[in-house]
């Protein structure tokens, strides 16, 4: 694809996205956390609990762009100073979503890495504002996005001058109704085919169903995926938005026992 100057495999072998030790595509990176800061007893409970099962880096929302005017938005700055907390009670570094490009700057004082949503892939502006930020960004795919198209975005965030791209498939829209999204795991080699960018997996929004979260996990790994975006709350039935999807912390841990010994079994497999 000629239009990817900066993201095609001609220009770099892997990328490697440093953050506070966390190595995106060298090692596994599982990232853990709740869809929404909802308040301060919710999020370190979650916290400490996704920093002993083993997770690298805290999720949470402090910015949620909903399909209803109506629904939970976030608590905006009193979210991000929670997630704050988190980390310095836990370690975690902290992925948070950014929607707004005037929100950019401040944002980037609290995230150890700036989101970007599937509704913002294609929002150029705020691509080029991230890109300038000086902090890692995560690019989740459009829903009704094409590979390159997806690429194409990164490339806008490259151009900045921002190396630090990791990649997220969270599911396309298709006609299938009985998950939430239809999670593209061909994806995976297929975007290592393409870019050095690391590629990590959202097995929560591509399926939105609990039975689904842990097998999908397996297989992304199995498929070689540098990591996981993984919704876990304390209490699942409590939560202000996707409650139905959202492991808890018993469940996340179970998962966890299995995720690091496939990975190394993966790692062992000689090379073609």
């Amino acid at each position: 694809m000629k239009n990817l100057k900066l993201a095609s495999l001609e220009t770099a072998k892997q990328t490697v996205v440093n953050v506070a030790g966390v190595k995106i595509g060298q090692d596994l990176a599982v990232i853990a956390g709740p869809c929404s800061v909802e308040s301060e007893a919710q999020t370190l409970e979650t916290a400490h609990a996704v920093k002993a099962a083993g997770a690298d880096m805290l999720r949470g929302g402090a910015f949620k762009p909903r399909t209803s005017p109506y629904a939970f938005q976030g608590l905006g700055m009193g979210g991000l100073k929670i997630l704050a907390k988190a980390r310095q009670e836990t370690g975690l570094p902290i992925v948070t979503e950014v929607i707004d490009p005037r929100d950019v700057s401040w944002v980037a004082e609290f995230a150890d890495i700036l989101q970007i949503g599937t509704r913002n892939m294609q929002n150029f502006s705020l691509l080029k504002e991230v890109g300038r930020a000086g902090k890692p960004v995560l690019l989740k795919r459009g829903m009704h996005s094409t590979l390159e198209e997806w690429l194409n975005c990164a490339e806008y965030i490259l151009s900045e001058g921002n190396p630090d791209v990791i990649l997220c498939e969270r599911g396309i829209r298709t006609f299938e109704k009985y998950t939430r999204n239809t999670l593209d795991l061909s994806a995976v080699p297929a975007i290592k085919e393409m870019t050095h960018l690391p590629i990590i997996i959202d097995p929560t929004h591509s399926t939105g169903r609990l039975s689904l979260i842990a097998p999908m996990s397996l297989a992304a790994v199995a498929a070689g995926a540098d990591g996981l975006l993984v919704e876990v709350h304390c209490n699942p039935q409590m939560a202000m938005c996707d409650a139905d999807q959202a492991l808890t912390p018993d469940m996340f841990t179970n998962m966890m026992q299995r995720l690091r010994p496939l990975r190394s079994f993966m790692d062992q497999l000689p090379l073609k």
